[in-house]
């Protein structure tokens, strides 16, 4: 029976963990940075331990650090959250050599599902679509130019390890694929420590489905829908939504009977997402993401299901609570990644101290967030505040509702996101649900409409920060302590 849970991350997917336990009657442990010793989800925790400088090295990264303090604190469980070391096998070694429960799937599918050209491989095996491409990796120019050459330009060229789009380069002629090849394995390299790349057939127009699955260890897997994640800048999504307008019942099914196939496949235990592309009706396996999804919010909205809580209770050893049958759509949701960026400066991080934060609430509205008034925005990690999810009865009701919680959502101090967002919800291909990964690229003005809604909330912007000033409120303090100061001598004075 595990009483206790050290959550091996940070900022809201920690306190999003920490909720769950709670709930479940579990005491959980955080682990810090020091520059997150003051964070929201540190004080959240029942316990917290210090592991190391800033550096994600040095702390969130830090295998050792991390199962030691497991080990000092009696957490007979980890709990990785997303990103960080979310899909290491080692660390899931680490942990079971420790005698401690990795929450997830286990160090050989993490392995397996972590390496793409294997991943590919297997699932070729297992009889799943792959997208066309190289089954090996990509070594050298001439062998790119002959995958290439067989598979038709335009291609994309993929690292073998890592996720979230980091290093994929586009080619769409062989005068660029030299450059493309280099590009790819420097940043792979530079990310994820191996250079190792993979040739596939980019595909026009995609759009980028993902189908959560939840297996227990008695050899149960099922699928709780679809998540569309095709509003993407750079490979990164900013907006995800369940269920997807493209997918039709008999098309979800056929596609969820797949996802699930990979898992039963590889013995997947835990939350998993298996990511397709889709394209003019019909849909290949990308990759598999072995851990909880940023985005899985939306699933349990429409779904009703606490996938946290159900990653817990399976590592517990107990079954799925669930069967497929069981899963029932119950409206629509949408999800905006609220991040600390200058949507005028090519989005770049824009961390810093939150002088005012105000969150949206009210009926259908779910913000998972780590941070609070004057909290400083640190600027070595993600810079992401919070997740803002809405749900509604149908799509319709869903996007208005988004747009009225993005309209409360006040955030001083640092700039965001949420002009662009603002700016998607009215974009009339995103509300017609006509769009692709490249929806940012086609819609040439919606950079212009984002300024257009930017110019008109200067006032608004500028009241705000004059209302949350720093320099005004200690005036203020200080003002109020010293006519206090005076009313007390005058009442001495009186009584004299």
């Amino acid at each position: 029976m595990i009483n206790k849970i050290l959550v091996a991350n940070r900022g809201e997917i920690a306190i999003r963990i920490m909720r769950a336990c709670r709930e479940l009657g579990i005491q959980s442990v955080a682990v810090y940075s020091e520059a997150d010793k003051n964070a929201l989800f540190a004080k959240y925790a029942d316990e917290a331990c210090y592991i190391g400088q800033a550096k994600a090295a040095e702390s969130y990264l830090n295998i050792n650090k991390i199962v030691e303090a497991a080990v000092a604190t009696g957490a007979q469980a980890i709990h990785p959250g997303y990103g960080f070391l979310s899909e290491n096998a080692n660390f899931s070694i680490a942990c079971e050599e420790a005698g401690i429960k990795f929450i997830g799937p286990s160090s050989k599918v993490l392995e397996l599902m972590g390496n793409k050209i294997a991943a590919r491989q297997e699932m070729q095996r297992a009889g799943v679509p792959v997208v066309p491409g190289s089954d090996e990796i990509v070594n050298n120019l001439p062998q790119a130019k002959m995958i290439a050459a067989q598979v038709g330009y335009p291609v994309i060229i993929k690292p073998c390890g890592g996720g979230g789009g980091i290093g994929m380069k586009v080619a769409n002629s062989q005068a660029e694929l030299e450059e493309a090849i280099t590009g790819s394995q420097n940043m792979a390299n530079k990310a994820f420590g191996v250079p190792d790349v993979y040739i596939e057939r980019f595909i026009s127009e995609p759009r980028h489905i993902e189908f959560q699955i939840m297996g227990d260890s008695y050899g149960s897997v099922v699928y709780l829908s679809e998540r569309e994640c095709s509003i993407q800048r750079r490979y990164q999504k900013l907006v995800e939504e369940c269920p997807s307008v493209a997918i039709t019942p008999e098309l979800r099914r056929k596609m969820g009977e797949v996802a699930v196939k990979v898992g039963k496949w590889v013995n997947y235990e835990s939350a998993g997402t298996v990511e397709f592309i889709f394209s003019n009706g019909e849909f290949y396996f990308m990759e598999a993401n072995t851990r909880v999804q940023v985005e899985h919010p939306v699933t349990e909205m429409v779904t009703g299901i606490d996938i946290v809580k159900e990653q817990i209770r399976i590592a517990q050893g107990a079954p799925l609570s669930f069967k497929q049958e069981d899963i029932k759509l119950n409206g629509w949701a949408i999800e905006c990644r609220i991040n600390a960026e200058d949507p005028l400066a090519d989005f770049t991080p824009s961390t810093g101290k939150l002088r005012g934060y105000r969150s949206p609430g009210g009926i259908g509205v779910r913000v998972d967030s780590g941070v609070h008034t004057r909290y400083t925005i640190p600027y070595m990690y993600d810079p992401m505040i919070s997740k803002l999810i809405v749900w509604g009865k149908d799509r319709s009701e869903a996007i208005a509702r988004m747009k009225r919680a993005l309209y409360e959502y006040i955030i001083v101090g640092v700039k965001t996101n949420i002009p662009f967002h603002k700016a998607v919800m009215s974009n009339a291909n995103f509300v017609s649900g006509d769009f692709s990964t490249h929806f940012l690229d086609r819609e040439t003005t919606l950079m212009d409409n984002m300024k257009n809604i930017m110019e008109c909330e200067k006032p608004l912007e500028a009241k705000l920060s004059e209302i949350f000033d720093d320099t005004k409120r200690i005036a203020a303090i200080a003002a109020v302590t010293a006519l206090t100061q005076a009313w007390k001598s005058a009442d001495a004075a009186d009584k004299k």
